[in-house]
């Protein structure tokens, strides 16, 4: 194989993730790595998807968003794919701090009911 491929077990490392991880990326039409019998090998498309996959999970976007998000390079272009980006991006960040809000009242609550109940104790 040319250098520029990767096998199956290579991206699993690379990418700290499960074969069967990557083969469910496969099943969902998120990666197409070249098939050389059983044996898979990632081109660099495959890689670079795999690094958006997987900062897009980081990020809370579900498969379907990212499979449909990286279905528009294909179908219209990298300008299309920015426009649905920032779209993306806009809508997760509202998501974000709305959990980061919730986050730190609860911390609040929490912090406050344990201080009220230090205070029993301290009689």
């Amino acid at each position: 194989m040319p250098d520029e491929l990767i096998s199956f077990k290579e991206m699993c490392a690379r990418f700290d993730t499960t074969p069967r991880t990557l083969r469910y990326y496969e099943y969902i039409e998120l990666l197409s790595p070249k098939k050389d019998g059983r044996a898979r090998y990632y081109r660099p498309r495959e890689i670079a998807r795999m690094t958006l996959i997987q900062r897009g999970r980081r990020f809370g976007f579900s498969l379907e968003e990212i499979r449909q998000w990286l279905m528009i390079y294909d179908e219209k272009g990298t300008q299309e794919q920015y426009f649905v980006w920032i779209a993306l991006a806009n809508r997760q960040l509202d998501e974000l701090e709305r959990q980061h809000a919730e986050l730190v009242a609860t911390i609040t609550d929490l912090r406050s009911l344990r201080d009220q109940t230090q205070k029993l104790l301290d009689g």
